[in-house]
């Protein structure tokens, strides 16, 4: 056989091959799921860039934060510390500067850039603003990419999220269980406004009563926390934690003055009941000192305070090496609610997610409680949509923190 006749079968060969391999190519081309653009709408190479950063007062007492993109995307967060809607307001008019023209995709990195170039690093308005904004930025990058937050965490460890209802009496605990809940919280029932430094055995004994009513409303199987606000002496603190040891609470949030990591860890080892803190720690620094001194074994970073999505899911690990759980702090809006929800899906060591509202008439699907919980939002990006219109009468608010006075005496208290 000539050596061109053996060229010629070879080539033909060739063609062949690559013929069938186009063919199958283009076959699995066809068979293969189509993906939805929208899915995905940002390529991970394409640029991104921030064009503006938007702040709105919303009711009862809320902040809203909107940061707006060049490829129409909008990331939703809520920078705002209770009771400093304004003040927050303006920080974040601050560091908008540093926001515009920037990709937000790279979110650990303007998280470090915002804490640690501010010089003066932390405290409530700071990392309630930088928490907003994390937020944003974590909505915007699961949008880019078409997928939840938490699928960007590692993926759900769970596929529905508890949560617990605030309920200060036997008819509103039988009136959200109604509703799904069955974990609600309380405060200690007093028969004067504010709490002595030292309490007479009476005003003892009447919390605990009021409390075991609340343990026969939600039966056996119910959870209940109580919640001392911090509003407590310690020595009266010890003395209503033992009265109210009997009805085994869910846990006893912040007992002393928050602050006071070493008397909270005094009162932990005098109880075998939990102890809860959080919603005024903020970052990961403030949360070591709490599971260094064994202050509480339930931690309650607040996502709007603490640090964003970003921190708390640092905070959520080393809180699992103290083996400590994690119910994160929520007495905000909806948007905070939904990035609770993202960390609470993403971390092993979940206990519970604080509401105060689902978002009926500021989100266009409003969570819903079914048995107890909500159900893993399955949306690119914090997974919820602001409803304008149903907004619209809400915008604006006045809201300041209580000023509470001793009924005796009219000095300061806490509240």
């Amino acid at each position: 056989m000539s050596r061109s006749l053996n060229r010629r079968r070879a080539i033909g060969s060739l063609m062949t091959t690559l013929g069938f391999g186009m063919a199958a190519e283009a076959n699995a081309a066809q068979t293969a799921p189509t993906r939805n653009a929208k899915d995905a709408p940002i390529a991970p190479r394409d640029k991104l860039k921030i064009t503006k950063v938007e702040t709105f007062l919303v009711k009862p007492r809320w902040l809203f934060l909107k940061i707006h993109t060049d490829a129409g995307l909008v990331g939703l967060g809520e920078p705002v510390t209770e009771g400093r809607a304004l003040t927050c307001q303006a920080a974040v008019k601050e560091v908008e500067p540093y926001l515009i023209g920037k990709d937000p995709r790279a979110v650990a990195h303007h998280w470090q850039a915002i804490y640690r170039h501010a010089f003066y690093r932390g405290g409530p308005i700071l990392t309630s603003v930088l928490s907003g904004i994390d937020q944003a930025l974590w909505d915007i990058k699961g949008k880019a990419l078409g997928v939840p937050v938490y699928e960007l965490l590692g993926g759900p460890m769970r596929n529905r999220i508890r949560v617990y209802s605030h309920a200060r009496t036997p008819e509103a605990i039988r009136n959200d269980m109604a509703r799904g809940f069955t974990a609600f919280k309380t405060g200690p029932a007093r028969r004067k406004r504010a709490s002595k430094y030292v309490e007479t055995p009476g005003a003892v004994q009447y919390a605990a009563e009021r409390f075991a009513e609340l343990r026969k409303a939600a039966g056996p199987e119910g959870d209940i926390g109580i919640d001392f606000h911090g509003a407590i002496s310690p020595a009266t603190a010890k003395l209503l934690i033992k009265a109210l040891e009997p009805y085994q609470p869910m846990f006893v949030e912040e007992p002393c003055q928050a602050q006071n990591h070493d008397i909270m860890a005094e009162i932990a080892r005098g109880t075998h009941l939990p102890i809860a803190t959080g919603e005024r720690v903020f970052t990961k620094w403030g949360f070591r000192e709490v599971l260094e001194k064994k202050a509480a074994t339930i931690l309650q970073p607040d996502l709007c305070h603490a640090g964003g999505i970003t921190e708390c899911r640092i905070i959520a690990g080393m809180a699992e090496a103290y083996y400590a759980s994690i119910a994160p702090h929520n007495p905000l809006g909806p948007i905070s609610l939904a990035a609770g929800v993202q960390l609470a899906a993403s971390i092993p060591n979940f206990l519970c997610q604080e509401q105060v509202s689902l978002g009926e008439g500021y989100i266009k699907r409003p969570f819903q409680v079914r048995e107890g919980y909500l159900e893993l939002p399955t949306g690119p990006g914090l997974g919820i949509e602001l409803d304008e219109n149903a907004m619209a009468d809400k915008i604006g608010h006045d809201w300041r923190n209580p000023e509470s006075y001793d009924d005796d005496d009219g000095s300061v208290v806490d509240w």
